[in-house]
């Protein structure tokens, strides 16, 4: 994990890999609340005995959104930015959904950051994200998230 205090820290990772964080599996039981707090319950998702047996997959697949909505559980493994006024998550850009998540595979997060901007004592921070499934040649996405970091002076 690397630590950043300020923008010109920030700004030494500026083209480079920043991190990949932990593995995470995707449980059905995660699939399941997701689809109760989205009210998306389509059978892909959550019925696994008809996702067996209809299912190009043979299992239920994650969600997209929910692949995506772990972008800051895995962010905060890669990067422990400090000395903030406040953070927030600006954008979501370009994410690319290339293969299905399937129930019980694991994934995990490669961050790059591809662009970085002082706005007036604000820093804009552009991290290229790819989010890799264990033992998969293809990525389940690939795009960009962008954070606006209001660091103490």
């Amino acid at each position: 994990m690397i630590i950043i205090r300020n923008h010109a820290e920030f700004e030494t990772h500026l083209g480079k890999e920043i991190g990949t964080s932990g593995w995470h599996t995707i449980t059905q039981e995660q699939i399941n609340m997701f689809a109760e707090a989205t009210i998306d319950h389509q059978w892909i998702h959550t019925d696994p005995q008809r996702a067996a047996t209809e299912s190009p997959f043979k299992a239920t697949i994650a969600h997209g959104y929910l692949t995506v909505s772990l972008l800051p559980y895995f962010w905060h493994q890669i990067a422990d930015v400090q000395n903030l006024k406040m953070q927030i998550n600006y954008s979501i850009e370009n994410i690319r959904f290339a293969q299905p998540v399937i129930v019980n595979s694991k994934v995990r997060l490669i961050a790059k950051l591809v662009a970085i901007v002082n706005l007036r004592g604000i820093t804009k921070a552009t991290i290229g994200v790819t989010m890799e499934i264990e033992n998969e040649k293809k990525p389940a996405y690939t795009g960009e998230v962008v954070f606006l970091y209001h660091f103490n002076a």
